[in-house]
């Protein structure tokens, strides 16, 4: 196949593309963490120094008082107690200090080291809200309180209910109440009020939901890219990158808010949805805290005017950023699984109906994960084979026209306007359409950024191994560099180099096919393209490298297997002398093209006259 300016021009708009989005990116994140250390460290400058052990002697003592003000006529219990529920998937533990989860384990996923992952932990993860605790305007906030720890009961479905309880002599009573179901990363969680007209004001509860996410990959700085602040509002979903560290106000209801990391998921479900809300986050500057993000979100729900009683059925997710998970609850989680955004939201599509169902059934029957991304590049090249095949004959007919290009070069020498306008028509004459080596390309680009998305957000392909890559899921690495390079990065990922190479040996090949290698901007293009791979893919999954690779040394040999056997140039020779004996029909914008090229022509005779005189 010869590669014509057409076909390098599609090539470089996918290498742009691709260039751009990560660029964007990696440079709002970088941006926002330099600037926020540069303040964090110049306020850190004025500050006295503290003595820390004293400062914490007076803060417990400080904590135990307002522990005990703020319980009013409640009775409550005299120590913190931990309570467990536990499923197949995870396990949580309870503290009766709030009545609230205080450590999320995931029983089915390991870190790198390992260690179960969890996803909750320390005393900054809470849920919270203001209550009347006494007659005489005493107020606390529930994350003060021990609650009373009532009996674990084991209901009749297997799943488990826990319940913490505060209540006073005169009837007034809180129920924090939760149910894990069997197999479920969902947790009920019910608050349950008598005397809900004396504990709240107004007939509302403001709840405050805090959380902090820990690093859980072994690159902090991609999974700080691949982390989201999600949400549900009014029925319509959305996100926002969690590098700008910004706040998001909701005037409209809110069904769910979500901090999603790279691939697990924290959120805060109401099944009556949130009046208001209000969603903060913040990037903490210190890195040696691994702390990805800190979330404060105020979730308004109103009770119903008046009543004494009143339930507020919500839910908590703990669990992977998986869309088959988050499909089954029917409430549009599965948006928070990122297989398409911008631009190319549209590929979600491609990825959730096409290529997700081919990969489940892949790996279901065959074990080694690179083999299945194998297999499913076999499948996306035959999908697109027509396509490239086209293209194919497209670049031959080309190869074929190039004798007769070259003597209208020698005709009309600088001339390029000349020499444009008769090689348009000797492409009309002979059926040959000048979009036909770049249309392909540029067709290619949806399945390229399908799976761009679909590698770097499939929570399957986390952890798996193959051949040096030990989680196909984050980049490979066959040595780590003690410095770091700019724009490459400070480790050796050996996929992105049998990628790059690969992609190097078809532009090598292409170019000793190229038909108008005169210009020097299009002859060292082709090169310059893997290069820029270099840079760009050295931090992505290797999932994606290992694909790009298999797939590149397809198209090598389909372009030489092609264009050697399958290709008859006889046969192209023949129709293309066919083709001329057919009378040339021109579509509407083809004539329109024609006659300003006549035109411009004319013009630039008249002038050429006019010199001469």
């Amino acid at each position: 196949m010869g590669m014509d300016r057409n076909t390098v021009i599609g090539f470089v708009l996918i290498g742009l593309l691709l260039m751009g989005m990560f660029y964007f990116n990696n440079k709002g994140n970088s941006a926002f963490l330099a600037e926020q250390k540069r303040v964090e460290d110049s306020i850190a400058k004025t500050r006295p120094k503290v003595d820390l052990a004293k400062v914490r002697l007076d803060s417990l003592a400080h904590d135990s008082s307002r522990r005990v003000k703020s319980a009013g006529s409640l009775q409550t219990a005299s120590a913190e107690q931990f309570t467990t529920l536990e499923n197949e998937v995870m396990k949580i533990t309870f503290t009766n200090k709030g009545g609230q989860p205080k450590i999320v384990e995931l029983k089915s996923y390991k870190t790198l080291d390992g260690k179960p992952v969890i996803i909750q932990k320390g005393d900054y993860n809470k849920i919270d809200y203001k209550i009347n605790t006494g007659g005489t305007g005493e107020t606390g906030y529930t994350s003060d309180l021990n609650f009373v720890t009532s009996t674990k009961i084991d209901n009749a479905d297997k799943s488990q209910t826990l319940s913490f309880i505060l209540k006073d002599s005169a009837g007034k009573q809180i129920t924090h109440q939760y149910t894990l179901h069997p197999d479920d990363y969902l947790l009920d969680f019910a608050i349950v009020l008598d005397g809900a007209d004396k504990l709240v004001n107004q007939s509302t509860i403001n709840l405050e939901w805090k959380t902090e996410t820990s690093q859980v990959e072994k690159d902090e700085a991609y999974e700080k890219l691949q982390s989201h602040i999600c949400y549900l509002s009014d029925g319509s979903y959305d996100f926002s990158n969690l590098g700008n560290g910004d706040n998001k106000k909701f005037e409209k209801p809110v069904e769910w808010l979500a901090v999603k990391q790279q691939f697990f998921i924290s959120s805060l479900i109401s099944k009556i949805k949130f009046q208001n809300a209000e969603i903060k986050w913040a990037v903490p500057a210190d890195t040696a805290l691994h702390i990805i993000a800190q979330t404060v979100a105020n979730a308004r729900i109103d009770l119903p005017q008046g009543s004494s009683k009143a339930s507020i059925p919500l839910q908590l997710y703990y669990g992977p950023s998986d869309y088959h998970v988050l499909k089954a609850y029917n409430n549009q989680m599965e948006s928070i699984v990122p297989y398409g955004s911008g631009i190319f939201a549209f590929v979600k599509y491609i990825n959730r109906h096409v290529l997700l169902p081919v990969f489940d059934l892949l790996r279901k029957n065959v074990a080694s994960m690179g083999i299945v991304i194998l297999l499913l590049t076999l499948f996306i090249r035959l999908l697109t084979s027509p396509i490239l095949y086209k293209s194919y004959v497209s670049g031959a007919k080309m190869k074929a026209l190039k004798p007769e290009i070259d003597k209208l070069k020698e005709k009309h020498g600088d001339d390029k306007q000349a020499f444009s306008m008769d090689q348009m028509k000797l492409w009309k004459t002979a059926g040959v359409s000048p979009l036909g080596g770049c249309l392909p390309a540029v067709l290619q680009i949806p399945i390229f950024m399908s799976l761009y998305y679909f590698f770097q957000s499939n929570i399957s392909l986390r952890g798996q191994n193959f051949l040096w890559a030990k989680d196909l899921a984050a980049y490979d690495s066959i040595y780590n560099l003690p410095f770091t390079i700019p724009f490459y990065g400070d480790h050796v990922s050996l996929f992105t180099l049998t990628a790059v190479l690969t992609s190097l040996l078809i532009s090598i090949y292409s170019m000793t096919n190229m038909q108008d290698n005169s210009n020097p901007v299009m002859k060292y293009m082709p090169y310059i393209f893997p290069v820029l791979l270099l840079g760009v893919f050295n931090k992505l999954p290797s999932a994606l490298t290992w694909y790009y690779t298999i797939s590149n040394t397809i198209t090598l040999l389909l372009q030489i297997v092609i264009q050697k056997y399958i290709i008859d140039h006889d046969k192209i020779l023949a129709q293309i002398e066919e083709n001329r004996k057919k009378p040339v029909k021109q579509s509407k914008l083809q004539e329109r093209i024609q006659a300003m090229q006549d035109t411009n022509k004319k013009v630039q005779d008249m002038k050429a006259k006019t010199q001469k005189k």
